[in-house]
C-alpha cells in the first residue's frame, strides 16, 4: 500500500509512520511543514530516525501547488491526516491560522486525493467537537449542537468536509475523534509536558480552576491502534466517526499528583481562574470503536506517565529542548 501521511513528523504522526514501517505496510510518504509552533528539533529527531525508508516532503497544507505536486507524483492508496494546527487557547487568539492550516489544508488534501484517485482517507478528528456536552460519556451518535473554540470548529468543518467528498466522489472517510493523547514525543504545550518541565525545575505550575475538570486521557500507542484499525476499516458506511479515548477519566488534580510522583518532586501552584474555551470534561465511549475497529486502550494513565517522563529525561540528557 502506498500510504501517506501528514503531520508525520509530529507526535502522533511520528508513532504512526513507526507503526507502518514496523509491520511493512508499504510505501509511506510525509508530508510536514516543521514551523515553529513548537522546537522543531524535536520533529527532526523524530524523522532522523526513519532513514530512507521514508519520503519526506516540506511544505504548508495551506499551499495548494504543493500538496497537488506530492499527490500526482505519489498517487496515494490512502491518507491519513494528522497534521493540524492544535490547541484550543492559540485558536482563540489565532483562529485565521487555523482555518488556513486545518480547514483549506483539509480541502486541499481531500480535492487532491479526488483528482488521483485516493480511496481512503483517515482524518484526525477531536473530542473538543462535543463542546459542553451534558452526556456523559461522549458516543458518536450525540447531536453537537455547539462548538466553543475555533480549533473545535475547525475540526468539526473537517469531518463534514470528509462527509462532502465521501457522499460526491466515493471516498472512503474515517474520521477518529481523538480524546487527549500524551506519550513520548507529545507537544511542548501540553500539560502534561508543561507540568512535568516546571515541576523538574522547581517553578510554579499554571493550575486553572479548582481542579476538578477531567479528561479522558489516551496512551499514544493505544491511540496509533486506532488508528491502524481506522486505515484497515474496509466495511460499514462510506463516511464513518470513531472515538479513540482511553476510557480512563482524570482530574487535574489527580493528574498533578501522578505527574509529582514520576518526577519526585511535589507541585509550586500558581492558582488561576478557569480559561475561556476549555471545557470540564471529556469522557469517551469507545464501544463502537472497539466493535469495529479492534480498538482495545490499556495503558493506564499511572503507566503512561513514567514512559513521558522517562523520555523527556532522555531528550534533554542528548541537549534538546522539548518542553
Amino acid at each position: 500500500m502506498n500510504i501517506l501521511v501528514t503531520g508525520g513528523a509530529g507526535f502522533i504522526g511520528s508513532h504512526t509512520v513507526e507503526r507502518l514501517i514496523r509491520e511493512g505496510a508499504g510505501q509511506v510518504t510525509i508530508i510536514d511543514s516543521f514551523n515553529d509552533y513548537y522546537n522543531p528539533t524535536i520533529k527532526r529527531e523524530n524523522v532522523r530516525a526513519f532513514g530512507s525508508q521514508v519520503k519526506v516532503c516540506e511544505g504548508d497544507l495551506s499551499d495548494s501547488k504543493f500538496v497537488s505536486q506530492v499527490f500526482e507524483e505519489g498517487r496515494f492508496d490512502a491518507v491519513i491526516h494528522l497534521a493540524a494546527r492544535a490547541g484550543v487557547r492559540p485558536s482563540i487568539e489565532q483562529p485565521e491560522l487555523y482555518i488556513d492550516t486545518n480547514i483549506k489544508g483539509t480541502f486541499h488534501l481531500l480535492e487532491a486525493s479526488r483528482r488521483t484517485g485516493t480511496k481512503h482517507f483517515v482524518f484526525a478528528s477531536s473530542s473538543s467537537v462535543y463542546g459542553v456536552n451534558k452526556k456523559v460519556p461522549f458516543a458518536e451518535t450525540d447531536p453537537i449542537l455547539q462548538t466553543i473554540s475555533p480549533y473545535a470548529m475547525t475540526k468539526m468543518a473537517g469531518e463534514q468536509m470528509c462527509s462532502n467528498y465521501s457522499h460526491l466522489y466515493g471516498i472512503k472517510t474515517v474520521a477518529l475523534r481523538f480524546f487527549t493523547v500524551y506519550g513520548p514525543r507529545q507537544r511542548p504545550d501540553l500539560a502534561i509536558s508543561k507540568f512535568t518541565r516546571l515541576i523538574q525545575e522547581g517553578k510554579p505550575i499554571d493550575k486553572f480552576g479548582d481542579g476538578h475538570t477531567a479528561r479522558d486521557y489516551t496512551f499514544i500507542h493505544d491511540i496509533v491502534d486506532g488508528i491502524i484499525g481506522a486505515l484497515n476499516y474496509r466495511s460499514g458506511p462510506i463516511c464513518d466517526i470513531f472515538n479513540l479515548g482511553g476510557s480512563q477519566t482524570v482530574t487535574l488534580n489527580d493528574l498533578i499528583a501522578t505527574i509529582e510522583q514520576a518526577v519526585g518532586k511535589k507541585a509550586v501552584i500558581n492558582q488561576l481562574p478557569e480559561q475561556p474555551g476549555d471545557v470540564p470534561l471529556t469522557s469517551a465511549d469507545v464501544s463502537k470503536a472497539k466493535a469495529l475497529i479492534g480498538f482495545k486502550p490499556s495503558t493506564t494513565i499511572a503507566q503512561g506517565v513514567p514512559t513521558f517522563v522517562e523520555w523527556f529525561r532522555d531528550m534533554r540528557s542528548k541537549g534538546i529542548a522539548v518542553c
